[in-house]
């Protein structure tokens, strides 16, 4: 892997290396490629801690570690396909020729034998009234600093090798290396063109610091002096040791209110007053990634803003609709109590440019579509477990059928912990909605049985069976919609998702009791169904993949836990990467 360690081209405006770290951290996320380090800080027991953050200033507002063993990284590259190799292969090599091989650097050679288990990459967020450093600065620098400047940390594992490589450092082509100190610490500078600044500094010969601007070198060293790094900001070290794993493959946080404050600032998306109010309350996102035989793990946790009046309600309650529904199920949703879902969506959506739908939007458009109240008909007896999957249809002869899958949704009507049963006034919400279906559009409300239980369906002025909807263990109503699969679920089905091999490798197992999970099988789904195109590359990254599984918990009244599997296919034949040799002479034809 490519260790930026020398003289980072920064253009004044363009800022082009730190564009490229951004750029390639965001893709190495994405194909989960972040790292991790176990360490020691003064005065804070942080082995489960992000590397280097006793050295990153706590108003960071990105970082990620990533690891150095080799065997992680080629590991990573024997999952996925051919394209997915490919396109993995390109970014690392280009980030090996930046930032050592065209600056004379082997990593082998000259960083293997000083550097630790991992390094870690920060964005620091644009800052104004910065105190000025003992040696002035020129006003072309003066200039970049209102700019997101990046900071390296590297663990040194032998601090002798490290001094000789930052003592004797190889000569620059376009500029030249100068020395001064800041606050004690002893500063290597580059002098070249405005804007091309580069510096390194060694903290107590256990980390080398380099950062693309001499501000951002001082802001680290007084987050380090000072204890206002990464590991004091609010919330940080009580919650990222919940997402610690031996060995992982990375990590990562974003700090959210500070990304908010960037996002309102922005000409091109400005985020309403209340907006960012609102995520002021939220503090962090972190994750932790792990490569495991037969895929990538992703552990995650969220906090709000200690000084939040916001709580959250501990309540884990989803985990039995997987056991309902049929093996052949291709994607299933389920979460604990959706009038609690709707509410939160509805204080962090509320005038939210960002949110997929406004929350007035949802309630006006059922209001038009079935003339009822979504809070007081419908989410006033949806307080228990619910669910929303789709299952394919069994085709059957003489039979048309204009649909290939139905869209099955349960719900729970009574908690798990003997709470009075809603089913009363779920039954008057779901009659007023069969008037509706009868009198507005013309749909025969029909009674009917499946396996001898009750149910009703909706059937089309052109005949089609449109919809089934009845009642399941007394307490749990359903509706399905588009193909008749309700033979699926009446009875309750004997091999059920729970039971299955992709659903029990896939869907993780913690935290556990859990609000909500998640099940995809990308292979099955793909192959029959068309998907609408949400992401860059996106065919390419579906193919790579099997299943995708998720289990959430909120963790207690100030975060919420996340635990994400991605099963990947395998490519049969890996191929080293190529030698930096090939690679220059690649570029120059």
């Amino acid at each position: 892997m490519a260790l930026p360690l020398v003289s980072v081209q920064m253009k004044k405006n363009k800022k082009p290396s730190l564009v490229l770290t951004l750029s390639a951290a965001g893709l190495l996320i994405g194909a989960g490629s972040v790292g991790y380090w176990l360490l020691a800080q003064r005065q804070i027991s942080s082995s489960d801690l992000l590397v280097g953050a006793n050295i990153i200033p706590g108003d960071a507002l990105f970082a990620v570690s990533l690891t150095t063993d080799p065997q992680q990284w080629q590991k990573l590259r024997q999952f996925g396909t051919k394209e997915t190799q490919t396109e993995l292969d390109k970014n690392l090599v280009q980030l090996r020729d930046r930032f050592l091989t065209n600056n004379g650097y082997d990593f082998q050679k000259d960083i293997a034998p000083w550097v630790g288990d991992d390094v870690a990459i920060a964005i620091l967020a644009p800052t104004t009234g910065n105190k000025p450093a003992p040696k002035p600065v020129t006003t072309n620098e003066n200039a970049a600093s209102d700019q997101q400047s990046m900071v390296m940390v590297l663990p040194v594992k032998n601090s002798e090798i490290a001094k000789t490589i930052l003592a004797q450092p190889k000569i620059l082509k376009q500029s030249k290396w100068s020395d001064r100190t800041y606050q004690g610490i002893a500063i290597k500078q580059s002098e070249g063109q405005a804007g091309q600044n580069f510096s390194a500094a060694l903290l107590d010969g256990r980390f080398l610091v380099i950062t693309d601007s001499p501000k951002a070198t001082e802001r680290a060293i007084d987050a380090y002096k000072n204890k206002t790094s990464l590991a004091t900001t609010g919330g940080f070290a009580e919650n990222f040791p919940k997402i610690a794993n031996y060995q992982p493959f990375g990590q990562f946080y974003i700090n959210v209110p500070t990304a908010a404050k960037i996002a309102a600032a922005s000409p091109n998306r400005p985020l309403p007053a209340q907006v960012l109010a609102q995520l002021q309350n939220n503090q962090g996102l972190a994750g932790t990634i792990t490569l495991e035989s037969e895929g990538i793990r992703f552990k995650g946790v969220s906090w709000l803003n200690p000084n939040s009046q916001r709580v959250l309600t501990v309540e884990n309650k989803a985990g039995k609709m997987q056991s309902r529904i049929p093996a052949e199920t291709l994607m299933m949703l389920t979460g604990g109590n959706l009038q609690r879902l709707w509410r939160d969506y509805v204080l962090t959506s509320q005038g939210n440019p960002l949110s997929p739908i406004a929350p007035e939007q949802i309630r006006g458009g059922i209001k038009s579509l079935t003339d009822l109240d979504l809070e007081k008909d419908l989410l006033s007896w949806m307080k228990g477990e619910f669910s929303l999957s789709v299952i394919p249809a069994t085709p059957k002869e003489g039979s048309p059928n204009d649909f290939r899958a139905g869209l099955l949704f349960m719900v729970q009507t009574s908690d798990d912990y003997g709470g009075q049963s809603l089913r009363k006034s779920a039954e008057a919400s779901i009659s007023k909605l069969d008037e509706v279906m009868k009198n507005q559009y013309q749909f025969q409300v029909q009674p009917g049985k499946v396996a001898g239980q009750p149910v009703v369906n909706w059937v089309s002025p052109y005949g089609t069976l449109t919809a089934t909807h009845g009642w399941l263990d007394g307490d749990v109503a359903f509706l399905v919609v588009g193909a008749p699969i309700t033979d699926k679920i009446v009875p309750k089905p004997n091999y059920t998702l729970a039971g299955t091999l992709p659903f029990q490798q896939t869907v993780p197992t913690e935290p556990n009791p859990t609000n909500g999970q998640f099940f995809l099988d990308v292979e099955r789904t793909v192959k029959n169904f068309p998907l609408p195109t949400l992401i860059p590359n996106q065919e390419t990254l579906l193919d790579a993949t099997r299943t995708i599984g998720m289990t959430s918990a909120v963790s207690d009244n100030r975060s919420n836990r996340y635990d994400i599997f991605i099963e990947l296919k395998k490519v049969t034949n890996t191929t080293t990467l190529p030698s930096p040799e090939n690679s220059k002479s690649n570029s120059v034809r």
